[in-house]
Order: C-alpha cells, then structure tokens, then sequence
C-alpha cells in the first residue's frame, strides 16, 4: 500500500522558516518526480515545486522562487521543502504527490491531474 506522509507544518511568524518533510512508504520516491502543491481556504490547489527523478531538475513557482527549496534523500525515501522568509500568504495546507511520468518537467506547470498518489497534507500558517 503506497503512503505518503506530510509532517513539519505548523505556526510560524512572517519572515520564519519551516521545513515540511514527505515520507514514503510504498514505493520508492527516487523512482518518481514529486511535487509539492498547496491549497488555501477557498482557493484552488496550486503548484509549489517540483524535483524530477532522475537529473533532479526543479521547478518552482514564481511565488516561491528565491524562498523555497525542495531536495530529496532517496535513502530516506523523503522529499523536503525548506520554505524560508515565509508570508501570511504563504498561509495553506501543503501536500506532496508523485508526478509518476514526470508530466511537470516535460510540461514547464504542475498540474493536480497529472499526479497520483497523495498525502493527507500539513497546515502551515504564517502570522504577522
């Protein structure tokens, strides 16, 4: 059974750091591109980054970039986002999916069609 496993959300002052780990089980990650996606109360779910999987190629939104970092540890079969100088809009629930054919990189956009598995998602909220 494929699982992954969101944690590190929580409550952080604007201009904090926080970093959100995705932990699979079920299925190796280094065999798969994994994209972290987040969604805000009423606001569709939109794409954050993404790390292919194999030339470890990234993408990053254009409200992230220069903010977030994502990286994987294949023996931990975790992928992580360090999301530093965080913003109130920053505020969401952050998910890690597997992108299994690599759609995002071909693409240039992540798109929530093009992602299988799930978690169940971490809160983050930024406060000022």
């Amino acid at each position: 059974q494929v699982q992954l496993v969101e944690s590190g959300g929580g409550l952080v002052q604007a201009g904090g750091s926080l970093r959100l780990s995705c932990a699979a089980s079920g299925l190796s990650l280094g065999h798969y591109a994994i994209g972290w996606f987040r969604q805000a109360p009423g606001k569709e779910r939109e794409g954050v980054s993404c790390i292919s999987s194999h030339d470890d190629s990234i993408y990053y939104s254009d409200s992230v970039k220069g903010r977030f970092t994502i990286s994987r540890n294949n023996v931990r079969n975790t992928v992580y986002l360090q999301m530093n100088s965080l913003k109130p809009e920053d505020t969401a629930v952050y998910y890690c999916a597997t992108d299994p054919f690599s759609t995002t990189k071909a693409m240039g956009v992540m798109t929530t069609r093009d992602f299988d598995y799930w978690g169940q998602g971490a809160q983050v909220t930024v406060y000022t």
